[in-house]
């Protein structure tokens, strides 16, 4: 094989062939299943539990190919059944040349597969740490917000302004959640609200009005721009329940659900006040609303309102992408 242009090593029996491998970088290695002391066989298990071992071409006589093709399944890239004459060195130049086209394209495609993933990973932790900044960002703009609105005296403005705050916190919250968790292209809908829900109750315990929040959910993963619009959606329409629909009561119960439909999910904004007069403006249909809209039509949706002398129902379905 000099002679065909290969520089080769020999070892008379499988121990000494595996400390020339420790000794030296090969770029292939062939093994005659019989020989002194250990087999071809016993020593290509050896051989492919080593970390980037090299292409191995197994090679066997006649009566021997059931091992041959045991091997192949045990790790060695080909095999060549052993002949007299030139043809043998022929086949086995062949061989040797095709295991190590393979072994080396096998090893570029690691090498690259390798490097795909380490960039992948570098690219997840700059966009988690946008995440992250974004978050902090967006908490200290709802400090400068609440700030203002204990400032002032106006009660219209406390209330944008708390409005505002409200509307900050449910972007916020996605931003925090994708900075948290290990997938950065979805985000858990029915998690994401629950929070939203739970800041719901905590801010209505502080109020005058005691209002029962009520959250029902199945599980739907959703983008998260989705996530952002949706979160804004929720909280105006709770934040309106909470604030217009028990005017002529000191209590009231306000229920949130999200539901899979075959279209997509839907979710369901409700409570049981007193409801609105027909052909009256319900309260409230200011800004808010207005935000409601656009976003429920940038979702591919619209709001639907329903309204009976037991509430006010708001639905809207986003359809699949």
């Amino acid at each position: 094989m000099s002679k065909r242009g290969f520089d080769v090593d020999t070892a008379e029996n499988a121990d000494q062939g595996l400390e020339l491998i420790k000794s030296k970088r090969y770029d292939l290695i062939a093994i005659d299943n019989h020989m002194p002391g250990k087999s071809g066989r016993q020593m290509l298990d050896e051989i492919v539990a080593q970390d980037g071992h090299p292409a191995v071409v197994f090679v066997t006589g006649d009566s021997d190919t059931a091992v041959a093709v045991e091997a192949i399944h045990a790790g060695a890239s080909d095999f060549v059944v052993k002949t007299v004459g030139d043809s043998f060195f022929d086949l086995l130049d062949s061989r040797f040349r095709q295991a190590f086209l393979r072994d080396r394209l096998e090893r570029e495609k690691r090498e690259a597969e390798a490097n795909l993933r380490e960039a992948n990973e570098r690219l997840e932790m700059l966009v988690r740490e946008v995440h992250h900044r974004v978050s902090n960002s967006l908490q200290m703009v709802q400090s400068f917000v609440a700030m203002q609105a204990h400032q002032t005296e106006e009660v219209a403005a406390k209330d944008a302004l708390a409005a505002t705050q409200n509307r900050i916190k449910a972007i916020g919250k996605v931003h925090q959640n994708l900075y948290t968790r290990g997938d950065l292209t979805t985000i858990d809908l029915d998690e994401y609200l629950a929070t939203l829900v739970e800041e719901f109750r905590a801010n209505m315990s502080e109020g005058d009005t005691a209002v029962e929040l009520v959250f029902t959910s199945e599980h739907v993963e959703v983008s998260p721009d989705d996530a952002v619009n949706v979160g804004v959606v929720v909280n105006e329409l709770v934040s309106n329940a909470a604030k217009y629909a028990f005017a002529d009561r000191a209590a009231g119960k306000v229920s949130v659900d999200l539901d899979k439909t075959d279209a997509g999910y839907c979710i369901t904004v409700s409570d049981d006040g007193a409801g609105i007069a027909e052909g009256k403006s319900p309260e409230g249909t200011g800004l808010g609303m207005r935000i409601v809209s656009a976003i429920t039509k940038s979702l591919g949706t619209q709001l639907e309102r329903v309204e009976s002398d037991r509430g006010t129902t708001h639905r809207f379905v986003v359809p699949s992408t």
